[in-house]
């Protein structure tokens, strides 16, 4: 069990360092990291991001147990499966998750540069961007950190995220860092929860519809992404968030 992140002053124009909390959390449970997260920013100013994936229900799970009203943000980017969406209405009432905002793509941005929704063949990244990068840019102004459900073992960019990061704006919690796949597995178990209804179709990792496909035997979970191109993130992890 690590020694916790201690209670800090925050203040608009000065966030606790990314380096020192990390260190403060290395070790530290999902739970621990996301309690650290609300007792050092305050309930109101940090925020969980979510898609309501395929793994998401793991750590809306975590937290919620620690405080079900923290606010979640999900991005309904327009190409969602509709089983995402009946996913999320099923994970808000399970979960008694009381502070939910579903949060669209600006209207004049879509009808200016995708007014015939097919961005995403043509020009994946500026789909993403305005379909989520903006749109959580948007979302994320009110807070002074955001949490989210990467995990190392997700591998490429993802294989050496610290638990505590600075994002250029804002502090970024990665709770399930150091998790393991088989512990993800016990948080379902242990925690009764539904799977995602397009597990059972071979999907394990679910973002987008036209950018999401079923993997095959061997693949890691997150190669059904963006398949035959070389892209691997939708941006939200990767740009600035201003």
């Amino acid at each position: 069990m690590s020694t916790l992140a201690p209670e800090l002053a925050v203040g608009p124009a000065a966030l606790p360092a990314a380096d020192a909390l990390d260190r403060a959390l290395r070790t530290a449970s999902p739970a621990e990291v996301i309690a650290a997260a609300v007792r050092t920013l305050g309930r109101e100013k940090v925020a969980l991001v979510s898609s309501f994936g395929t793994e998401s229900a793991a750590l809306l799970k975590v937290m919620a147990d620690v405080d079900p009203a923290i606010p979640v943000v999900f991005l309904d980017t327009g190409w969602l499966f509709e089983e995402t969406l009946a996913y999320r209405d099923t994970l808000i009432a399970a979960l008694g998750l009381t502070d939910v905002r579903s949060i669209k793509p600006d209207e004049e941005a879509l009808s200016r540069q995708d007014p015939d929704r097919e961005l995403w063949f043509s020009d994946p990244d500026a789909c993403c961007r305005i379909r989520k990068v903006e749109p959580l840019a948007r979302a994320l102004k009110p807070f002074a950190g955001w949490i989210n459900g990467r995990k190392r073992f997700q591998g490429g960019a993802r294989a050496d995220i610290p638990v505590v990061e600075d994002d250029g704006v804002r502090l970024k919690f990665n709770p399930f860092a150091n998790v393991s796949r088989e512990e993800i597995e016990a948080i379902y178990t242990l925690g009764k929860l539904p799977p995602h209804p397009l597990v059972a179709s071979g999907y394990q990792s679910v973002g987008c519809m036209p950018c999401s496909s079923r993997s095959a035997a061997g693949e890691d979970a997150r190669d059904g992404r963006w398949r035959g191109r070389a892209k691997t993130e939708c941006g939200i992890h990767t740009m600035k968030m201003s």
